[in-house]
């Protein structure tokens, strides 16, 4: 049976590295909108915008997309999803995947991969991709995050720290993992995670997802099938994602 998912993803103006990054053109059409295409080609029944500025929100309308207003006050993407949820009354069974606004290359494979792992574990309330890492000095970068599953996919730990620690010999591929932040949620962990405390272990690691680790929640994880393109997080990632799509054109 095909599993049927929405896709939300917010979008802030606002950004200390990249105003209006949201809005940046990438061959003429606002990024926004190249993950919204994304989004669309997963099959998602549902594809909305999350943002609390009137710019990106006429841009988008006026594209044909979907767009929820929600709260300045946010202080992440998941909170503002959550309001989606809310405000749109989806059941707590709803499986919505989050895609950022600054991942135009994102490969559907992947949407859909998370949507699928979700559905199949109920046990489950997030599901996530990760890859194996090969590259030493990648392993060891604390901008790279790292997870630990069981035999069963369940995560056990997020770190920027290099996990496992090998005692003896060398690492070798397959014994570490680099998280890949694509998620799918259900909707009744969004309507708890607005009500969750912040932990220690995640104000240390700067890891939002070891919030819900803390509470008890499980975060299925899978090796992704297709790897994300780079994302979008200065001006220069910008022309080194448009040079790669006008090469695939």
């Amino acid at each position: 049976m095909e599993t049927e998912f929405k896709v939300v993803i917010p979008a802030r103006y606002e950004s200390s590295r990249f105003p209006g990054k949201p809005l940046a053109k990438i061959c003429g059409k606002a990024m926004v909108l190249h993950a919204c295409d994304r989004a669309r080609a997963s099959g998602a029944a549902e594809v909305v915008v999350a943002t609390d500025n009137k710019r990106i929100r006429d841009v988008c309308a006026g594209a044909g997309v979907d767009v929820c207003m929600t709260a300045a006050s946010h202080r992440t993407g998941t909170d503002r999803i959550a309001e989606v949820v809310a405000s749109r009354n989806w059941p707590d069974e709803t499986i919505v995947v989050n895609v950022q606004g600054d991942e135009p290359l994102l490969p559907e494979a992947a949407i859909l991969q998370v949507a699928d792992n979700l559905q199949s574990h109920s046990e489950a309330s997030i599901a996530t991709l990760a890859t194996a890492i090969s590259d030493p000095e990648e392993a060891a970068d604390p901008n790279v995050v790292k997870v630990v599953f069981d035999a069963s996919g369940m995560a056990l730990y997020f770190s920027r720290a290099t996990i496992p620690a090998v005692r003896d010999g060398e690492r070798a591929v397959g014994d570490t993992f680099r998280h890949i932040g694509l998620y799918a949620f259900r909707g009744g962990f969004l309507r708890r995670f607005t009500h969750m405390g912040e932990s220690a272990i995640e104000q240390l690691e700067k890891l939002e997802q070891l919030r819900a680790l803390w509470h008890g929640e499980r975060i299925h994880v899978a090796v992704a099938v297709s790897l994300p393109g780079p994302g979008v997080d200065t001006p220069g990632h910008l022309r080194q994602v448009e040079a790669i799509m006008e090469a695939q054109s």
